[in-house]
């Protein structure tokens, strides 16, 4: 007999986004999750338009701060460019993830609080080992059990790694201060990227990308503007880090199980709309489910992450080149270009 006709791997705000997708469309879902409380993770924490219009769809409205558009700063230009039809959001991802599990709670999706260790899959069906030694078994499982995903592991389709002296990874921290912009600034310095985000009305976040060894102090001291306004500024969370963000899947789904967000692979953090991508995802994988065509999650899940993919790698290898100290120089020329770009990933 089977334990539920979901189950979902994973309590991040894409494996939440799944439950709520799925017992929204009637079905009866069990969530497979070790952690408990709001669960916390190192990211930029804006919401781009489309993530919160995602979001309203089903029901969810975090609190948070208006975000107006994206900015890129370096040392000598500065070029923004404001959303067009509608704001994004800048949402601490622990107020994210409360507001999600609420609202999967109202709609009565089960929790199990335990590490899957094992997948077995029929003709049918999929069991899984749980790390309490107890089994589930479900006529489908999607996974969305994060960038190092165990269930993408167990079914074997792990990508291949990239290779170390190429890896980016992220580390990000709050400061107890009143932001200063409705934007999300980029600043590129030489070696690393500080995405800043307003969260509420007394914090921002700052997140910091780049190469190990990342020290989020040295790369703000070398950013002249972000030094000077977060002189002094206390920091009110512990640094949080996250990586290698270069995650490849072989394939997205195996049998009866799908894999969604960072599970399904994942390119880097460097344009921000990984949520947005995510969400679509969530409903990708439950709208496959309902039809029994696991081809069909794969197709859309190649149109959904089609621009992101895209757009991120293109400016991933740009920022590793020689390039680099032209990226916002460029933006600064052709803002047309830089806007059309900011649009199409916010969507």
């Amino acid at each position: 007999m089977n334990d539920a006709q979901l189950v979902v791997v994973g309590a991040g705000p894409i494996g939440l986004a799944c439950a709520i997708e799925a017992r929204l469309s009637g079905l009866d879902v069990l969530v497979i999750e070790p952690r408990t409380g709001p669960i916390d993770k190192a990211c930029g924490e804006g919401l781009m338009p489309g993530a919160l219009a995602a979001l309203h769809r089903i029901g969810v409205d975090p609190h948070g701060m208006r975000l107006e558009g994206i900015a890129y700063v370096d040392r000598e230009a500065r070029v923004e460019h404001r959303f067009a039809e509608r704001p994004g959001r800048g949402v601490r991802r622990t107020v994210l993830h409360q507001a999600l599990a609420d609202r999967a709670g109202e709609l009565g999706t089960r929790v199990a609080r335990a590490h899957v260790t094992a997948v077995a899959q029929r003709h049918d069906d999929v069991t899984l080992g749980l790390s309490d030694g107890s089994t589930l078994t479900a006529p489908w499982v999607i996974a969305a059990d994060g960038l190092h995903s165990p269930v993408r592991r167990l079914l074997g389709l792990d990508g291949r790694a990239q290779p170390r002296p190429r890896r980016r990874f992220g580390v990000r921290r709050h400061y107890d201060i009143a932001p200063w912009t409705g934007l999300v600034e980029v600043h590129w310095s030489p070696v690393a990227e500080a995405y800043v985000t307003p969260v509420d009305d007394h914090t921002v976040g700052v997140a910091v990308l780049g190469s190990r060894p990342l020290d989020q102090e040295g790369v703000i001291r070398a950013i002249p503007e972000l030094a000077s306004r977060l002189e002094g500024v206390p920091a009110v969370t512990e640094l949080r880090g996250a990586g290698p963000l270069l995650q490849r899947a072989r394939g997205r789904t195996c049998g009866r199980v799908l894999l969604a967000g960072d599970a399904s692979g994942y390119v880097d953090a460097l344009t921000g709309e990984g949520l947005r991508v995510g969400f679509a995802q969530a409903r990708s994988a439950v709208a496959a489910v309902r039809a029994g065509n696991t081809e069909q999650y794969e197709r859309a899940w190649r149109t959904t992450t089609r621009d992101f993919r895209m757009l991120t790698s293109a400016l991933v290898i740009a920022a590793r080149s020689r390039y680099r100290s032209r990226i916002v120089p460029t933006a600064v020329k052709r803002p047309e270009l830089f806007g059309s770009v900011v649009e199409r990933l916010s969507h």
